[in-house]
């Protein structure tokens, strides 16, 4: 333990209770420096989303990876992090937030090493999930860090900040991968999108380990082990068929697997049952179902992580592989949306839910929808001779329309929430937008990758890819619509549960991480 730890340790006013610590804080300027150091985490680990993808072309050209291994790539750690999201949080409170924290950022940093160094499409597939397991660790913790460090006056200025860090992280994100795949550097081809997670990582787990106050929540939940295990096997069986039957022929394990993961996720709720009877900690708060307006979000949450994740990988082989753009030029393109979407997040949030409600919600659902009916008629009219200035208007469109969603959703959801499940509910809020995410993104061996033959010469690639992603977007558009319908059971005038807004409940923290969702 370092002199500085001792000093903000020892003294009765910080003792491991986030209440203490946020008194204590405002004496205290190293606080800054905490924020400072867990916002750059948060930044590494949404860049590590987004960069990822405009380098999916590179990595399966370069590594010879096949295409069911490309899913992987984006949906092992989209598992990961989604069934170890809400456990991350539990153990932050349990054993100390900033030691959960070092302990992922060190872990991310040794994830990304590995995927730097992956010595085939196996072992990045395996790095990768295991990067999305220890941002499960260190991304909950940044918030409940937030929350035991800073007082309920000064936490407005600090989740501005993080807004900006959001904003940022949505633009140079898809940039950043774009020019180090494009200079190739040192002839690693697509590896540096990994390897510049070292020296930042690094850099955090030392200044974190002087900086950061710990802290632990005074009651503090049991692990719920069982229903993690439950949790991952269900999304497994259901997964691993979609990704992999198309390259195998759908052979009839898989529809058997798909069919047996309801009986695990039946067993999964009963199990819960018991287990919130028994001891009141279970991994799923199943009495927050009751709620109506948190069932109907739960269901928003999870489709529109299914039309995310069908998009986002689909729209990076459309433009590198079908129409033969390089990564720069695929990763500028993105940039109107990026905008479009940070822009209009804060717009939802400070000018038009509080005088529009829940109508903002529905409007960005078929803003968005239209957005992705005008792309498959961009692309349509325009074929393979599309230019990124054409794109420009379907992508504003769509991401006006996503930042219209994204931003004032969870506190729509919450709005009928029980204070003292907050924390229990925002928790699953992300962590089934994760699990749709990573369900997208299997759905895409069926909705893309299922409309391309198998034999294609090359003068078939881009037609064949063209073709498929406008059959893709027409599921999402579906999506977008169901969304709408379902937004009918949010309430018209949705509360705006903030984070940091109650002094009297810090366990809602460690799951409300807000800055993944406006990236999704």
């Amino acid at each position: 333990m370092t002199s500085t730890e001792t000093s903000l340790e020892s003294s009765p006013e910080s003792s491991p209770g986030p209440r203490a610590a946020a008194k204590a804080a405002p004496g205290d300027r190293r606080r800054w420096f905490a924020l400072a150091i867990v916002m750059t985490a948060a930044f590494m680990d949404l860049v590590d989303v987004t960069i990822v993808n405009i380098a999916i072309p590179s990595i399966q050209e370069e590594a010879g990876a096949s295409w069911s291994q490309i899913q992987w790539i984006t949906a092992g750690y989209a598992l990961a992090f989604a069934a170890g999201l809400i456990t991350g949080g539990r153990l932050g409170d349990i054993h100390g937030r900033k030691r959960l924290f070092l302990l992922g950022i060190g872990g991310f940093t040794l994830a990304s090493a590995l995927c730097g160094f992956a010595a085939n499409p196996e072992m990045l597939v395996a790095s990768r999930i295991l990067q999305g397991a220890m941002a499960a660790m260190m991304v909950p913790q940044v918030l409940s860090i937030v929350h035991a460090t800073f007082p309920a006056h000064e936490r407005g200025k600090v989740f501005g900040l993080f807004g900006a860090i959001v904003g940022l992280g949505a633009v140079s994100g898809p940039l950043l991968g774009a020019l180090l795949t494009e200079w190739n550097l040192f002839g690693l081809e697509w590896r540096p999108i990994f390897l510049i997670n070292l020296p930042v990582g690094i850099a955090g787990l030392i200044l974190g380990s002087r900086f950061i106050t710990e802290s632990k929540a005074p009651k503090a939940l049991k692990l719920d082990l069982v229903g993690v295990v439950l949790v991952t096997l269900g999304l497994l069986m259901l997964l691993y068929p979609l990704t992999r039957g198309r390259e195998l022929d759908w052979p009839v394990w898989g529809y058997v697997s798909m069919a047996g993961s309801i009986g695990v996720f039946g067993a999964l709720v009963a199990y819960e049952r018991r287990k919130g009877a028994r001891d009141g900690s279970p991994l799923i708060e199943l009495s927050l179902f009751r709620v109506r307006s948190f069932a109907a979000g739960v269901a928003v949450q999870t489709v529109f992580g299914v039309g995310l994740g069908v998009f986002f990988l689909v729209w990076t082989l459309y433009m590198q592989t079908g129409l033969g753009w390089s990564p720069l030029r695929a990763g500028l393109t993105g940039v109107p949306f990026s905008l479009a979407v940070s822009t209009a997040a804060g717009l939802s949030v400070q000018k038009l839910v509080p005088r529009f409600g829940r109508k903002v919600l529905q409007t960005g659902a078929l803003t968005m929808g239209v957005g992705v009916l005008l792309y498959i008629w961009e692309s349509e009219r325009y074929g393979l001779g599309i230019a990124p200035w054409q794109m420009a208007l379907p992508l504003v469109v769509m991401g006006v329309g996503m930042g219209l969603i994204v931003a004032p959703l969870t506190d729509a959801v919450l709005s009928d929430v029980p204070r003292e499940h907050a924390g229990s509910a925002s928790g699953l809020i992300n962590t089934v937008q994760q699990m749709g995410n990573a369900l997208g993104l299997g759905l895409v061996a069926v909705v893309f990758f299922g409309r391309i033959g198998d034999r294609l010469t090359p003068a078939d690639v881009g037609p064949a890819f063209v073709d498929a992603f406008e059959h893709a977007l027409g599921w999402v558009a579906l999506v977008m619509f169901a969304i709408f319908l379902l937004m009918f059971a949010l309430p018209k005038r949705p509360a705006q549960h903030l984070e940091g807004g109650a002094e009297d409940a810090p366990e809602a923290a460690p799951s409300g991480d807000r800055e993944r969702e406006l990236v999704a």
